[in-house]
């Protein structure tokens, strides 16, 4: 019976693993191949197309023709994993699959004031799926989560200097979370299964604004709100462990709120061709201090299954990321960046649900302009993460005992991703 995690974008009780994630936690940073070709360095000051509805809706102000940005990123993840568990098994990592991010954008001048935008986004995410006899599979085998975002955005120019922008978010949370449950008639085999699935619809909002501040220098701070989850599903479970309740089913709850974060940054254009990038994040994951899955109506089950409970004890993180664009001619513009993104995990409570650790992320991008209409993005970026290790141990005597799993974790990750803008 395991713990449940949950993100930004997940269901009931989730679990978020983030090895494959180019963010903290379980966060996704790809909501902008444009900026992800900086390594999103100047993501609030940058408005390069019509991804600014997530990076800073006042940069809307900023576009002056009616368009359309849509793409997506996809993530291949790698994991070396070194470990035993009490009741054995095996490591064979790479338990990430190929995951796909696709977002979406509109952004329509109104006058020299007024704008409006619309975005479809995915702001967390991930899959994480352990091989069958994975040795820590009873801390979790599966975890799934997604998490959908729609925000329609307006903002306000007061001058040529100076603009802000505000969107509500409507985030649509949906989640799976498997773990093995073990039977202690023969430990280690004949395993049971605890599935929790859930999802909730929230609202939170995200505002910015954006000041010209010289000629060249523009800087931009944009706030993404918390999202207050009460997500509710079913925990099922199945196996021999669970003797004549073996494929039961029960109600659950979970409550969770996602974190807020602000991000600073700068964009100066050194000359006609050289464009430099600097940016903070700052992400309040402290708010994840355990989460605690309520199942009802479990009865003899009760002990083991009417609380779910793990401890998390995230704290604050901060990343930072700095960039370059070069304007090789009126076609093409190159870009590089480089970032990096503390862990808001802590050694005790780290688990195989989350193994993760800070990173380093270098990005190329490139993008083409065939015309004045249209804009075609492309990217690339590799993640590496410091190693990580687990120690997961459960008391003999605890109804939900799965014994102790401990091992090494090496991350790795590589982004690409391609979007395309048209202006009408």
């Amino acid at each position: 019976m395991k713990k449940v995690i949950l993100k930004s974008s997940l269901g009931l009780a989730v679990a978020f693993a983030s090895t494959q994630l180019f963010a903290s936690g379980f966060a996704l940073n790809e909501q902008s191949i444009s900026g992800m070709g900086t390594g999103f360095a100047g993501r609030s000051s940058s408005a390069d197309d019509a991804s600014t509805v997530f990076g800073n809706p006042a940069g809307m102000s900023r576009l002056k023709r009616e368009q359309v940005t849509v793409g997506g990123a996809a993530i291949i993840a790698k994991s070396d994993i070194k470990g035993s568990g009490t009741f054995g098994g095996s490591n064979d990592g790479d338990m990430v699959p190929v995951v796909g991010v696709p977002m979406g954008y509109y952004v329509k001048p109104i006058d020299d004031h007024w704008a409006f935008g619309f975005g479809v986004y995915v702001p967390f995410g991930l899959i994480t799926d352990y091989e069958h006899g994975f040795a820590g599979r009873y801390f979790g085998s599966k975890s799934e989560v997604q998490v959908v975002t729609l925000q329609p955005t307006i903002s306000y120019a007061f001058n040529d200097k100076v603009s802000i922008g505000f969107g509500p978010t409507i985030n649509r949370i949906d989640g799976t979370l498997e773990s093995a449950a073990l039977n202690r008639a023969t430990p280690g085999s004949n395993d049971g299964k605890v599935k929790i699935t859930g999802d909730d619809t929230a609202v939170g909002y995200n505002i910015g604004v954006m000041v010209q501040a010289t000629d060249r220098t523009r800087v931009g701070l944009t706030y993404h709100s918390m999202v207050d989850y009460k997500l509710k599903g079913d925990t099922k479970i199945s196996g021999p462990g669970f003797g004549p309740f073996s494929g039961s089913k029960f109600d659950a709850s979970l409550k969770i709120k996602t974190p807020e974060s602000v991000d600073f940054s700068v964009t100066h254009e050194l000359d006609d061709n050289w464009t430099l990038y600097a940016g903070s994040t700052w992400t309040r994951w402290s708010r994840l201090e355990s989460i605690v899955v309520n199942n009802e109506g479990t009865g003899p089950l009760a002990p083991a299954l009417g609380q779910i409970a793990e401890e998390q004890n995230w704290h604050d993180t901060w990343a930072h990321a700095i960039g370059a664009a070069y304007k090789l001619n009126k076609e093409w513009t190159l870009r590089a960046g480089f970032s990096v993104d503390q862990s808001p995990a802590n050694n005790q409570n780290r688990s195989p649900r989350i193994p993760t650790g800070d990173r380093k992320v270098f990005s190329l991008g490139a993008g083409w302009n065939p015309s004045d209409d249209m804009t075609i993005d492309v990217a690339y970026s590799y993640l590496m993460e410091e190693d990580v290790k687990i120690h997961q141990s459960t008391a003999i005597t605890d109804p939900s005992f799965k014994g102790s799993y401990n091992a090494k974790y090496e991350n790795s990750a590589h982004g690409l991703g391609a979007s395309l803008t048209y202006r009408f």
